[in-house]
């Protein structure tokens, strides 16, 4: 099933992925950001459960914001 989540604070401002039953994630994909880096994360992330990519992600923070477009992907996987 494909989600859409608009993040907050970050340069991204959409991500869309699709998760299956089980909690794999794929087809990682955000609108904005750093494109070549938010592009390699997506690949790197693929066919990776939820948990595993919150645990890895969550809380990652971008300069002085209070997120960023990982730690939101993070909360993203687990809120859908």
């Amino acid at each position: 099933m494909t989600h859409t989540f608009k993040t907050a604070n970050t340069c991204a401002t959409l991500i869309t992925f699709d998760k299956a039953e089980d909690g794999t994630i794929t087809n990682i994909q955000f609108t904005g950001g750093c494109n070549g880096n938010l592009k390699a994360l997506s690949k790197i992330l693929d066919g990776m459960k939820a948990e595993e990519i919150n645990e890895k992600l969550r809380g990652n923070l971008c300069g002085r914001r209070p997120t960023s477009c990982a730690d939101q992907l993070a909360m993203a996987v687990m809120e859908n």
